[in-house]
């Protein structure tokens, strides 16, 4: 959606919002753990956590599962702790935050236990919407069980989360990019990971089957043009071409750097750890 002009070589380019897709390349062509920092720019609301440039950490790695990226993220937060802050307790904005100790739930579990409301108990859509109505979570007309799930958690249980916690087994309505889970195919392998009510990072079992991506993401592209007629919006066949070739089973996971250096300096806005942060102009 980012398209500023190439004045040398008179082209478009293209401002990233995320570096996945050409990394998940490198996977299909033999580089089995890779990773990338850098710069990503998202046209998106300003506030203490965000900022329009920013930047991220995505890594790859072949042959292992959302598990095993759930296994990494806690032992590199004990880590970071313990380098850091010299403990793997530490206070951020004046709350005493273990980051030795974990808890995992799914995303049914999390809205069971914030909300009261049992995912499992839902037979058709249908019912799961009158249960949003009663409670008085706004869906759309259409939403699906899957999607009234994502937003009693976003309504619930997001703000309860002060311990690090990771919600995993994500709806596929919201996950494109992830596997499906082989018991259960309206939930995929995806986690993200919160502290302070805020998240931190994201990860799924890589989608390494190219039919159903290609599925996924054409369903996805006709979503978006029914929300934004205008947008410049398209699917990734090229991405599709390199699944064809064949992905191993692959666990990737993406996390904001300066959301990480904010909790390990105990800094109450991204400003404050960003060397130029976007602000408005004096005039």
């Amino acid at each position: 959606p980012f398209v500023p002009p190439h004045n040398t070589l008179d082209m478009d380019m293209y401002l990233r919002i995320e570096t996945e897709l050409y990394l998940k390349r490198l996977i299909v062509g033999g580089m089995h753990r890779v990773y990338e920092v850098g710069r990503i720019f998202r046209n998106e609301g300003m506030d203490t956590k965000h900022n329009p440039e920013f930047t991220t950490i995505e890594l790859y790695q072949a042959f292992t599962d959302y598990k095993g990226m759930m296994d990494l993220v806690e032992e590199l937060y004990k880590h970071l702790a313990e380098t850091i802050c010299g403990s793997q307790k530490i206070t951020y904005q004046g709350i005493e935050l273990d980051l030795g100790k974990w808890e995992r739930l799914t995303m049914a579990e999390a809205v069971k236990k914030y909300a009261g409301v049992d995912y499992n108990d839902w037979a058709t859509d249908e019912e799961a919407r009158a249960v949003a109505k009663e409670k008085h979570v706004e869906v759309a007309p259409d939403a699906t069980k899957g999607r009234v799930l994502i937003e009693f958690f976003d309504a619930y249980v997001e703000e309860k989360l002060i311990q690090p916690t990771f919600i995993y087994d994500y709806p596929v309505e919201n996950s494109p990019l992830a596997k499906r889970k082989k018991d259960n195919p309206m939930f995929t392998e995806r986690f993200e990971y919160f502290i302070c009510a805020t998240e931190y990072g994201n990860a799924f079992s890589e989608l390494n089957d190219p039919i159903d991506q290609r599925e996924r993401f054409e369903y996805q592209l006709e979503q978006k043009r029914k929300a934004e007629p205008d947008t410049n919006a398209e699917v990734d066949y090229d991405f599709i071409n390199a699944l064809e070739y064949g992905m191993p089973p692959t666990g990737g996971l993406g996390f904001g750097i300066d959301r990480l250096v904010m909790l390990l300096t105990d800094q109450a806005s991204i400003r404050d750890v960003l060397l130029f942060p976007t602000m408005k102009p004096l005039a």
